[in-house]
C-alpha cells in the first residue's frame, strides 16, 4: 500500500507560523529591526498576528465599523507597544471551510498592505468576514473598505448632544404628560 505525501511549503524561518507566513511577518523573536525594516518598508511599524480569544474579546468589546464587505473591530492596547495588531476570523455563516479560508486570505492580503499605512501603533485590529462579500468583492473594493473603516475608527468623536432627545421619546412628537 503506498503511503501518502503530505508536502508543505517551506517557511522562512523556523518557529514562524503560518499566519506571520501569509503576512510577511517574523514569528521569532531573533530577527534584526534591518530584516523587519525589508518586510514592512521603512517607517511602519511591523503587524502580529492575534492568537489569543482574550484579544479577539477584547477586540469586541471596543469600536466597530461595518463597511459593505467585512466588519472591523479596533481597540487601543495602552501597553507601549508599537506593534499593530491583527486578527481575522469568519463564522460559519460565510459558508463551508474552503469558503471561510478563501475569505480569511483575502483579509490577510488586504490587512498585509493596508494596514502599515492606515493602522496605528498600539492597537488591534479585527477583520471579520460576511457571507458572500468578502470572497466574492473585488479585491480594490476590498482595499478601499478597509481605507474607509479604519479612517472611521480613528476619526474624532463628536460631542454634541444626542439627536433624539431623552430615552423613549419620539422626533417630531412632544412627550405629554399621562394623568
Amino acid at each position: 500500500m503506498a503511503e501518502r505525501v503530505h508536502k508543505t511549503p517551506a517557511k522562512a524561518a523556523s518557529g514562524e507560523t503560518e499566519a506571520a507566513f501569509a503576512l510577511g511577518v517574523r514569528a521569532d523573536a531573533d530577527h534584526s529591526k534591518a530584516e523587519g525594516d525589508a518586510l514592512m518598508g521603512e517607517d511602519t511599524p511591523m503587524l502580529e498576528v492575534l492568537r489569543k480569544r482574550s484579544d479577539f474579546l477584547a477586540a469586541a468589546r471596543a469600536r466597530r465599523q461595518p463597511v459593505p464587505s467585512f466588519l472591523l473591530q479596533a481597540r487601543y492596547r495602552d501597553d507601549g507597544s508599537d506593534l499593530i495588531r491583527v486578527g481575522f476570523t469568519c463564522s460559519k455563516k460565510v459558508g463551508n471551510a474552503v469558503a471561510r479560508n478563501r475569505a480569511k486570505r483575502r483579509l490577510r492580503e488586504i490587512a498585509r498592505l493596508g494596514l502599515p499605512q492606515l493602522g496605528k501603533p498600539g492597537w488591534d485590529y479585527v477583520l471579520i468576514g460576511r457571507a458572500g462579500a468578502t470572497a466574492e468583492r473585488e479585491f480594490t473594493a476590498l482595499q478601499g473598505d478597509l481605507a474607509q473603516a479604519v479612517r472611521q475608527i480613528h476619526a474624532p468623536k463628536s460631542q454634541g448632544p444626542k439627536p433624539h432627545g431623552p430615552k423613549g421619546a419620539r422626533p417630531g412628537k412632544p412627550r405629554t404628560p399621562q394623568s
